[in-house]
């Protein structure tokens, strides 16, 4: 794990998780970074993110988790707990972050005829703390569980979208819009995001984006979800008030991910040419950096 500054991308600490795929989140003050570490290591980390403390990049909590294969994490608005879908468990972790233990654990089972695992692996917890929206790639179609953290220690799983109630194919993330009653969800294998309903469980909209996404990212006042589209060499950006696509931006080949920001990098003709030649596999420094071969997401093939 390595942490920039915003402004001029200087790399400022780097933490080894001996893992070559990390999936990490914030505590909402900003203290501490949780950290999801998978293949060698099965791993969880609690890493301080105060860049005032003196032991600031330091791992301050470790958990072995076996072969649990965790993936992703996630949080609710108190950072008490933090939710984590095993991928090779088939379970849900719910880590107690002061303590950093184990405060609870979820057996996960399928819903589907003739599937074995449910192989969840990408989770997002709502603003209101509510709620937690988890994405599996159970059978050929991939579904969406909702679940109810209301009692962070005693999660129950609501429903099971399936492909049955118009989930669009291979869900792989997903971000909740600002009410915490709407659930983005990006099926990447029907070229689309799927809008529910959280109260009332109801698959709403399939949102056409003309090609395939991983991710998308909320503008700071949560008001535009910018959605990276791989095959158009494009960010879709949807608008939740009308939940419509209002505009598009040209960027780069095949685009991953995204992350909305006001803090702007310094930019020059120098950084410009660093930024081309790293995308050839040129280095400049001895630290390590982190790309992906073909599509970057829990489950394919990251170094």
């Amino acid at each position: 794990m390595r942490a920039f500054r915003p402004d001029s991308l200087d790399s400022v600490t780097r933490v080894d998780t001996g893992a070559e795929a990390n999936w990490q989140e914030l505590t909402p003050d900003g203290s501490s970074l949780i950290v999801s570490a998978r293949e060698p290591t099965h791993a969880q980390y609690r890493i301080d993110a105060d860049s005032n403390s003196e032991t600031f990049g330091e791992v301050t909590g470790e958990i072995d988790r076996g072969d649990a294969g965790p993936c992703d994490v996630t949080m609710g608005p108190d950072g008490a707990y933090a939710y984590v879908p095993d991928l090779r468990a088939d379970t849900l972790t719910v880590l107690d972050l002061d303590g950093f233990e184990i405060a609870a654990q979820v057996p996960v089972d399928p819903v589907l005829d003739g599937v074995d695992d449910v192989n969840s692996y990408m989770g997002t917890a709502a603003w209101s703390g509510e709620w937690l929206a988890v994405e599996n790639a159970e059978g050929d179609h991939g579904t969406e569980s909702i679940w109810d953290i209301s009692y962070p220690t005693a999660p129950e799983e609501r429903y099971r979208f399936t492909e049955a109630d118009d989930l669009g194919a291979g869900a792989l993330t997903s971000e909740i819009g600002p009410d915490s009653e709407t659930l983005y969800v990006f099926t990447r294998n029907s070229n689309d995001v799927t809008v529910i309903d959280v109260p009332e469980l109801t698959v709403i909209d399939r949102i056409d984006l003309g090609g395939s996404a991983l991710v998308g990212s909320w503008d700071p006042d949560r008001e535009k979800l910018y959605i990276p589209v791989q095959d158009s060499d494009e960010v879709a950006v949807l608008d939740h008030a009308t939940g419509e696509i209002t505009a598009r931006i040209d960027v780069g080949a095949a685009p991953v991910g995204a992350t909305a920001r006001r803090v702007r990098p310094e930019v020059d003709t120098g950084a410009r040419l660093r930024a081309s030649l790293s995308q050839l596999g040129f280095g400049f420094d001895d630290d390590d950096t982190t790309f992906c071969y073909g599509d970057c997401y829990c489950g394919s093939s990251c170094e």
